[in-house]
Order: C-alpha cells, then sequence, then structure tokens
C-alpha cells in the first residue's frame, strides 16, 4: 500500500546521501532516508581525508572526529626498507579521521534539518513511473512502498538503485582490503607503496587510535594474499580486517527519468586513490542546488554541473593512476622529478599544473 508522496527519497546515508539529505531538507523538500545497515557500519574506507571534509560537517564534527594531521607522504617501490621518495609540505596537506564517526555526524546533521534518516531499512525495488517513483523496503515492521517525486541511488558501488533504473556500471570495481593495529602512531606522513599491481598499498598513523594498513586491487587477485604479506613486511599484527569494493570510472548517464546516483553509486571517485568522500558530497551538493523534484528536466542540469566541476579531475586522475603500472624504471625517474616539497592538492590533481606546484620544484633546484 502507499504512502504519502515525499518529494525525494534517497537509498544510502554515507557521506553523499546524508550531505544531500541535509541539503535538500535545509531547502524545504520533504526527504525520507533508507539506511539497510546501521549507520557507519560495517567499514569499508579509509579514514584519510583532504582537509575539505570539514567544510560539509556541522561544527564540532572536527574536534570529535580528528584523529592524526598529516603533513605528507612516503613513496616507494619495494617495502618498508625500500628507499622513500618523500612528497611533503610545511602545512598540513591531509587528516585521518574517525570514519564511522564522519558517517554518523553527517546523518545526524541530516535528521537535525528534517529529514527522515531510517536504518534498517534495505531496498528491494525501484519502478519509475510517469510522476514518481514507487521505492519497495523491508524494515524492521515488514514490507513497505514509498512513493517519492525523485530517487537519489548513495548506495554504493553495487547499487541497487542503478541495477533497478537500469542506468550503466562504472568502468571498473577495485577490490580493497582494510586491517589495523592497535599500536599508537602520530607520525605525520603516510607510506604509499606501488607494489600492487595496477593500484598500490597503503600505511596511516592514526595518533593514539593505532595505525591503518590497506590495499586494492582488481577483483579476482589475490588481495588476502597480497595484504598478508603486506602487513607482514612491516610486522604488524592487525585486527578488524575489513574489504569493500572502490568504483572507477563514471557512467555515461548517472540519471534516468526520475533517478539519480551520487557518491559510489555513480563512481565519483579519484582514479588514482579511490577515495570518493569529497568527491560524492561535492556532487550532492551540485544536486541540491539544481534538482526539482517536481521538474525532472532539472537532471540534466545536475548531470552538467557535477561533471563540470569534476569531470577533469577524475580524467586527470586516470592518467595518473597509468603510472602505477608503468616499468619500475620509469617510476623511479618520475618519483625522483617530483619528489620534494610540492604544491598540489591530494583532491585535485589539476594542481599539478598550478602555480603552487610550480614554485615548488623550482625551490629545489
Amino acid at each position: 500500500m502507499y504512502t504519502i508522496m515525499h518529494d525525494f527519497l534517497v537509498v544510502g546515508a554515507g557521506p553523499a546521501g546524508s550531505r544531500f539529505a541535509r541539503r535538500a531538507a535545509e531547502a524545504g523538500w520533504d526527504v525520507l532516508v533508507f539506511e539497510q545497515g546501521t549507520v557507519g557500519e560495517p567499514l569499508a574506507c579509509s579514514g584519510h581525508v583532504s582537509t575539505d571534509v570539514w567544510e560539509f560537517t556541522p561544527d564540532g564534527a572536527r574536534e570529535d572526529l580528528l584523529q592524526n594531521e598529516i603533513y605528507g607522504a612516503r613513496f616507494r617501490l619495494g617495502g618498508p626498507e625500500s628507499d622513500p621518495y618523500p612528497f611533503y609540505k610545511d602545512e598540513v596537506v591531509s587528516n585521518v579521521i574517525d570514519r564511522v564517526g564522519l558517517d554518523r555526524w553527517l546523518a545526524d546533521a541530516a535528521r537535525d534539518v528534517g529529514a527522515d534518516l531510517r536504518e534498517h531499512h534495505t531496498v528491494t525495488a525501484v519502478e519509475e513511473h510517469s510522476d514518481h517513483v514507487a521505492v519497495t523496503v523491508r524494515g524492521p515492521d515488514g514490507v513497505e512502498t514509498h512513493r517519492a517525486r525523485m530517487v537519489a541511488g548513495a548506495d554504493g558501488p553495487r547499487s541497487k538503485v542503478r541495477s533497478e533504473v537500469g542506468l550503466p556500471e562504472p568502468g571498473e570495481l577495485l577490490h580493497g582490503v582494510l586491517g589495523f593495529e592497535e599500536v599508537a602512531d602520530d607520525q605525520d606522513f603516510v607510506d604509499v607503496h606501488l607494489t600492487v599491481p595496477g593500484f598500490f598499498a597503503w600505511r596511516i598513523p592514526r595518533g593514539a587510535a593505532g595505525v591503518e594498513y590497506g590495499l586494492a586491487a582488481e577483483p579476482g587477485a589475490e588481495v588476502g594474499e597480497w595484504f598478508d604479506a603486506f602487513t607482514d613486511s612491516y610486522g604488524a599484527a592487525t585486527t578488524n580486517r575489513c574489504s569493500g569494493l572502490i568504483p572507477i570510472g563514471p557512467p555515461d548517464s548517472v540519471t534516468s527519468r526520475r533517478a539519480f546516483l551520487l557518491g559510489d553509486a555513480a563512481a565519483q571517485t579519484k582514479p588514482f586513490t579511490g577515495g570518493g568522500i569529497r568527491y560524492g558530497m561535492v556532487a550532492a551538493d551540485h544536486a541540491a542546488e539544481t534538482v526539482d523534484p517536481r521538474r525532472p528536466g532539472t537532471l540534466s542540469a545536475y548531470e552538467a554541473a557535477w561533471r563540470s566541476d569534476l569531470g577533469r579531475e577524475i580524467r586527470l586522475g586516470a592518467w595518473i593512476r597509468r603510472a602505477y603500472s608503468l616499468p619500475q624504471t620509469v617510476q623511479r625517474v618520475g618519483l625522483s622529478l617530483f619528489a620534494g616539497e610540492i604544491g598540489v592538492h591530494m583532491d585535485e590533481p589539476s594542481t599539478l599544473f598550478s602555480r603552487e606546484q610550480l614554485r615548488a620544484m623550482l625551490s629545489r633546484s
């Protein structure tokens, strides 16, 4: 049986879904959000983010979530004992945060402005009609069908919304693995190992919270064995291992008649790191600013807006990723050329060509 007509129904309460729900509710729209489990769980994403993340969070979030401040990265072509190629700034480059806590802060921010966010509700079907979408969910009280003028699919790499409305899939899906060591480490550099075919492995100090280890590779690869070998090389005993898919390469369209995708569902991620927290929330802001649920034609404005903002960065990021597969001798030359002080932004490959980066490189000569 159908319920009232909502303006937006959002599937998924990760960063992109909760950010859109908050912005849409602030604009006065009726917003209903479904999260399959508990917000933030299970963890399947690194807690290493750019400092720009705080532009999207409520007051007080930084003080609660911040675990460590990072000033640079050491790139390596082998294990922990191999020669490092350091890239750094004299200011904080990035932050390490409580990743589960971030999701909860963003979800609470959406609730605080009027979004109805319901956990433990699994979407089982999405049907588009001429004047609405019908979304069927299974929750604690049984199966229900809800109507909305539009549905936002922010439900991850294996998006149910995407498959139900027939939108194309991302270009590829990587398999990522994370593990954590409960040994305090307040170093201010992360370590990046270009030892995984087509991608990399990483070690991130999280201050008093411990150390994060991770890697990503193509599905079907022996990621578990590679992860064990990687952590063994550091002598690390990791716990709370988790894994997830990382979508790379946005499809040609992320909108249909009355549906649109956000975040990982739309592969709004950085091809060279797999991270998508900031890109997904930037896209969510564009959706909130451009989409009128009463006018399906405005979905094209969302497509144009997010691609104009992020498209170039994603394309340049794909070129950077290709360097991960170059012969090691070529990688060594490239790392030697760029190592040292940098003027780039970790989320914006275009800053490789910025005045700040040029000044940083000239200062080494």
